[in-house]
């Protein structure tokens, strides 16, 4: 069996530094691995209109910063394949048919549409598209007989769906479609990595992100107004990592360090002898800030530099394929002939497995030609 990759990101904005370590800086690691004989990056604006029907322009022009995003990143066009999902009807047929497969109530119990409900809270109601979209996504993934899925931590469910669809069709219909793997990242600081205000996560709805494409003085902004730990007040107070403080409402809120978190994700012990050489590794930092003496600002200048140490390479990349966005568009193209023609094969397979490729099957016709032949005697 061929070991394929399938994954992709909603263009509703660009990219940030969430989305790299949750799963962009593996899908790069993997294409450079050479152990995958396909790799499929789905710009996925079919899915991103689910909740965006109202406005297309900003799904349209984000496309291009996604892409640009990609490849800044270091994804290759030579070793992947990056294409638009809307530019692949076959992906359409596929979720049309998994519809009949999976109940309301199933969806209704899906953790992530739980949550993403929660912090849209449409008026009118959820749409439908929207409310379907797991579904959709299990189109996305089989479509391709996709093997391996590195995705975050949130996209889990999503995966459990899919495995279900595949089972469900290959019990009802016939061995069909590959079951896929998730995998996620290895450090755990980056299976979700909060917003620089604390919230749980990062996203670009709450502005609170630190995008790829983001310039020194962005991130310098950034960085400096992050959230850290709201009981180290005084330089010579322990700090704390995580913990718990009463806020002005008399509610008991949980928190993360921030700036230790993105460091727990980022930074190596090479970063130390390039910007902090006072100290061997983020352990020794940790624990000087945690027995007093240390600021929030010294931690703070740390991360930054790292941060554009990673970053600045990807600005430098992304400023080259600026200057040739129709070449970045034929890119996708010819990624998304390629998505479209090994597609076209599996929904073949599926149409003939459901017994609806009627066109096709010669001893269909030719038997209900006998029988009505017969019956006409």
């Amino acid at each position: 069996m061929e070991k394929i990759i399938l994954t992709g990101d909603r263009p509703t904005g660009k990219l940030h530094i969430g989305h790299y370590v949750g799963s962009l800086r593996r899908r790069v690691e993997l294409q450079n691995s050479g152990e995958f004989d396909k790799i499929f990056i789905m710009i996925a604006d079919a899915q991103a209109l689910t909740d965006n029907a109202d406005n297309p322009e900003k799904i349209r022009q984000n496309v291009i910063e996604v892409a640009l995003d990609y490849l800044s990143a270091g994804l290759d066009p030579e070793k992947c394949n990056i294409f638009v999902q809307s530019a692949v009807p076959e992906l359409t047929e596929l979720a049309f048919y998994y519809m009949n497969l999976v109940s309301v109530q199933r969806l209704q119990r899906n953790p992530t549409v739980k949550t993403e409900l929660e912090q849209r809270k449409f008026e009118g109601g959820t749409p439908t598209g929207f409310f379907c979209y797991p579904i959709s996504q299990a189109a996305d993934i089989t479509l391709f007989k996709a093997t391996t899925v590195p995705v975050g931590e949130d996209q889990k469910p999503m995966l459990e769906l899919t495995n279900e669809i595949v089972r469900r069709f290959n019990h009802v219909y016939g061995e069909t479609l590959v079951e896929p793997a998730i995998l996620l990242p290895d450090n755990a600081a980056c299976l979700r990595l909060p917003g620089t205000d604390g919230k749980a996560k990062m996203s670009k709805s709450l502005g609170n992100c630190i995008y790829l494409s983001d310039t020194p003085k962005e991130l310098k902004k950034k960085v400096n107004s992050m959230f850290t730990d709201p009981l180290h007040l005084n330089i010579e107070d322990p700090g704390h990592l995580q913990g718990t403080y009463t806020d002005a409402e008399g509610n008991e809120v949980t928190y993360q360090n921030t700036v230790f978190t993105y460091l727990d994700a980022f930074c190596n012990d090479s970063d130390f002898e390039k910007f902090l050489p006072d100290y061997k590794n983020l352990d020794e930092l940790k624990a000087h800030y945690q027995r007093g003496g240390l600021g929030d600002g010294t931690c703070k200048k740390f991360l930054l530099n790292v941060l554009n140490d990673r970053l600045e390479p990807m600005r430098q990349r992304r400023k080259e394929y600026e200057k040739d966005i129709p070449g970045v568009y034929e890119i996708l193209k010819r990624g998304t002939a390629e998505a479209r023609r090994v597609g076209a094969k599996t929904l073949e397979e599926v149409r003939h497995a459901m017994r609806i490729d009627y066109f096709e099957d010669e001893a269909l016709i030719a038997e209900q030609a006998k029988r009505f032949a017969e019956q006409a005697k």
